[in-house]
C-alpha cells in the first residue's frame, strides 16, 4: 500500500523522446524518469502520474509528475540522486510532500504552451528541437488577428484527434497570442522567431497543434479569419488536416490552483 505522496516538478528537451507516455517499444520520458527511480530506490514499490501526456518530440520548460510510495523520503537528497542519474535532456527542478486527498490529474490547474517558429529561410538545424522553421511568407499581424478568435469559450471539437465518448469540446482560451520569442535564446537561433503563447485550464489531443496550423494556414493566405471563426461554431464533427510540426511545441509552466 502506497502511503507516501510526492510532487515533482521537471523539464526535459522532448526532441529524442515518444512523448511522456510510456509505451512499449519506444524510449519516452515517463519510462527514463521511472527507470531512474528504480535504479535510485533499488526496488519497484513505487508508482509514477503525469500532469500531462506530451507528444513525441514535444518539449516541457515547466512539467510535474506524482510520485507515490510505501516508504517517507528524505527530499532533499532524493532530488539530488534524481539528476545525478537522470540524463542530460531530463531535469528535475524541486519536490514537496503531498497528502493522500492530492490529484495530480484532477486538482486545478493552469497549463501554459508555446510554440516556437521563425520564417523567411531556413533555420540552423541545432534550432530544430525547439523551433519550427518555415521557409515561406507568413503575415504575422494576420496570425495576430487570428490567435485573438480562439480567445474565451468556443467548442473545439475540430481540434482534437481521435477523442473519446467523454471529451468535452468546450474550453476556455484565456491567452492566445502571437509575439516576438523572447522566452528561449541560442547563438544558433534565427535572428527573429516568434511564438505562440496559448494558456487554458486544459488541452485535448493535439489541440495546440492543430490551432497552430490554422494561424499556419491563415499566415500563408491559404484562409481567412471567417474560415477560423467557422471552426469554432461545433457544426462540423471533421477534425482539421493541417497540424503544426511537433518539435516547435514546448509545454511552458503549470500552474496548480
Amino acid at each position: 500500500m502506497m502511503e507516501y505522496y510526492y510532487l515533482i516538478h521537471i523539464q526535459y528537451l522532448g526532441f529524442r523522446y515518444h512523448g511522456w507516455l510510456k509505451q512499449p517499444g519506444v524510449k519516452t520520458v515517463e519510462s527514463m524518469v521511472e527507470k531512474t527511480i528504480l535504479f535510485i530506490m533499488g526496488h519497484g514499490k513505487f508508482k509514477i502520474l503525469g500532469t500531462s501526456r506530451t507528444d513525441s518530440k514535444v518539449s516541457a520548460n515547466h512539467s510535474a509528475f506524482e510520485l507515490f510510495i510505501n516508504a517517507p523520503l528524505d527530499t532533499a537528497l532524493f532530488l539530488k540522486a534524481l539528476n545525478l542519474n537522470l540524463p542530460n535532456d531530463i531535469r528535475a527542478l524541486k519536490i514537496r510532500e503531498v497528502d493522500k486527498a492530492f490529484n495530480i490529474i484532477n486538482t486545478p490547474k493552469l497549463k501554459e504552451y508555446l510554440y516556437l517558429f521563425s520564417f523567411g529561410e531556413k533555420s540552423h538545424p541545432f534550432s530544430a528541437p525547439l523551433i519550427s522553421s518555415f521557409q515561406d511568407h507568413l503575415d504575422i499581424g494576420l496570425m495576430e488577428k487570428g490567435a485573438q478568435l480562439f480567445l474565451g469559450l468556443h467548442d473545439f471539437r475540430r481540434y482534437c484527434t481521435k477523442p473519446g465518448p467523454a471529451t468535452q469540446f468546450k474550453r476556455e482560451i484565456r491567452v492566445s497570442q502571437i509575439e516576438e520569442n523572447l522566452a528561449f535564446s541560442a547563438s544558433f537561433f534565427p535572428k527573429q522567431s516568434y511564438a505562440y503563447r496559448i494558456q487554458s485550464k486544459g488541452f485535448m489531443r493535439n489541440q495546440v497543434r492543430l490551432m497552430m496550423g490554422q494561424l499556419l494556414s491563415l499566415g500563408r493566405g491559404e484562409i481567412g479569419l471567417k474560415d477560423i471563426e467557422e471552426t469554432l461554431k461545433g457544426q462540423d464533427n471533421n477534425p482539421l488536416r493541417h497540424i503544426a510540426p511537433s518539435s516547435g511545441l514546448v509545454l511552458n509552466k503549470i500552474k496548480f490552483e
